[in-house]
């Protein structure tokens, strides 16, 4: 299997087959598991064996074909699937950290990452933010002892591509384990462990499953992290992926890959023919070759990614009217999604955030983040157009 390409690993990777001999992945609807013997169910919960079952909190056959196919992707040695995206950015970091350690992140991220960090420094975990595109400010900030440190690699609204190759060096020479959050990226576009991520995170909401359907995470990482880490926190604390929701990222990865090229060529479509439109003050897309990152883009992806930000002239304003002029793309705070989707940050994603925060992080009242579907690229400009006009 390690010689097969990415589209043939997201549809055969990890597949187990019942008795019955079952083309598509079974859904093993159960929570708990049958023990021959007393003496098995002993043996069992000693050490469980790669293919024995004794909880599904702790693990369950469906949810364990989606953990084997995402760590056969990624090029790790395991995976840990859990209930949502957020479950798994806060397993990662919470099962690695405890009260006096420190950890240093990138500024710009998700906020309800910044809420869990937050938490964390509530427990005694000592909390750097940093300019994560700022190399110095990185190294300013890590010291010997510094636990983990913590990023995405393409920041979430404004598109901030974080060199990744670059941090991960600086956080190795004091021992820190790298962790990213790399959602946008996509697990198509992803060279995150090649570049030195020890720990990679997915919302398998977003991309993997693709459809808007179910909600679910998955921590990517090495087997002792996997296993002597993080599996202890997730399987006591309770974020266990159900095992129909992990059908359905099953389900989702088989068109994974095709999926994810379609939406970025129509992101880049989106972008170019975007840039210079009189209603717009920017585009922002990495794929762009007059975007600050583009060269960092190209060699971590290969590609844009499949989100375009856009920031309006005349602030939320201008903005509400354009979100509410779209016809195709759909106003929804989500992303990844095989229908296009846009978002107004300042007031959904990012809303909690202080108005000093935004500004800091460039999350402005006329900014939108823009998620590109899989509908015809020409239709989903045409549509965009007709919104500016009306904006």
């Amino acid at each position: 299997m390690t010689d097969w390409k990415t589209r043939t690993k997201l549809i055969h990777a990890g597949a187990r087959r019942s008795q019955y001999g079952e083309m598509s992945e079974a859904i093993f609807l159960t929570q708990g598991f049958v023990y021959d013997s007393a003496e098995e169910a002993e043996a069992r919960f000693i050490e469980a064996g790669p293919d024995e079952f004794i909880y599904a909190r702790y693990g369950n056959p469906t949810v364990r074909m989606f953990e084997e196919r995402m760590a056969a992707i990624e090029g790790t040695e395991d995976a840990f699937a859990t209930a949502s995206g957020m479950a798994a950015v806060n397993g990662a970091l919470t099962a690695l950290l405890k009260a006096g350690d420190h950890v240093v992140a990138a500024r710009a991220l998700f906020g309800s990452c910044l809420y869990v960090l937050e938490v964390l420094g509530r427990f005694g975990v000592e909390v750097t933010l940093v300019d994560g595109t700022n190399l110095d400010a990185w190294r300013a900030a890590v010291r010997p002892g510094t636990k983990a440190v913590f990023l995405e690699s393409v920041s979430n609204p404004t598109l901030e591509v974080i060199d990744l190759k670059s941090v991960a060096e600086i956080a190795h020479a004091v021992g820190a384990t790298v962790i990213v959050d790399n959602v946008f990226a996509t697990p198509t576009f992803s060279k995150a462990v090649s570049l030195g991520a020890d720990v990679v995170v997915y919302s398998a909401t977003k991309h993997i499953d693709g459809g808007g359907r179910a909600l679910g995470g998955v921590v990517c990482g090495s087997r002792d992290y996997i296993r002597k880490v993080l599996e202890p926190y997730l399987k006591h604390t309770g974020a266990a992926l159900s095992p129909f929701n992990a059908w359905v990222m099953l389900k989702g990865m088989e068109t994974l890959d095709l999926r994810v090229r379609a939406q970025a060529a129509t992101a880049l479509k989106v972008a170019e023919r975007l840039t210079g439109h009189a209603k717009l003050m920017q585009v922002i897309y990495p794929g762009l070759k007059d975007h600050p990152h583009h060269a960092i883009a190209m060699e971590q992806m290969g590609a844009g990614g499949t989100v375009v930000t856009l920031e309006l002239r005349g602030g939320q304003a201008a903005a509400f009217r354009f979100l509410n002029a779209l016809q195709i793309v759909k106003i929804s705070n989500n992303l990844g999604d095989a229908k296009s989707i846009i978002t107004h940050p300042a007031t959904t994603t990012h809303q909690r955030l202080p108005a000093e925060q935004k500004a800091l992080l460039g999350i402005t009242p006329g900014l939108v983040r823009l998620s590109l579907g899989i509908e015809d690229g020409d239709d989903i400009v045409s549509d965009i157009v007709q919104a500016l006009q009306r904006a």
